[in-house]
């Protein structure tokens, strides 16, 4: 009867030990899988984050491009007005000239 009665324990002292490990263990694995979701919604927003870097790069190297363009386009401009300011000047001095002359 005793040895029993101690054998029907033990076995109830082992289920138990047995179904806290399971439930720990249960615990574990969902803490562990939260993780690696969290862990994969990083790695996601990582990745659309260096996707939005590479697109504004882009668009500063673009935009860098446009500037050096439109200062190259300011400066040919810069010398089309002087070239039309050295004309008109030569004009009025030939109109001069040309009253002068006709007089």
């Amino acid at each position: 009867g005793g040895a029993a009665d101690a054998q029907a324990r033990f076995g109830h002292s082992v289920k138990g030990l047995l179904t806290e490990k399971v439930t720990s263990c249960g615990t574990d694995v969902i803490a562990l899988t939260k993780q690696v979701l969290k862990g994969s919604r990083s790695a996601e927003l990582l990745g659309q984050a260096a996707r939005n870097m590479v697109m504004q790069e882009d668009a500063i190297l673009h935009s860098e491009d446009s500037l050096r363009k439109m200062a190259i386009i300011t400066t040919h401009l810069q010398y089309q007005q002087e070239a039309i300011q050295k004309n008109v000047e030569q004009s009025s001095n030939l109109q001069d000239q040309l009253s002068h002359l006709l007089k």
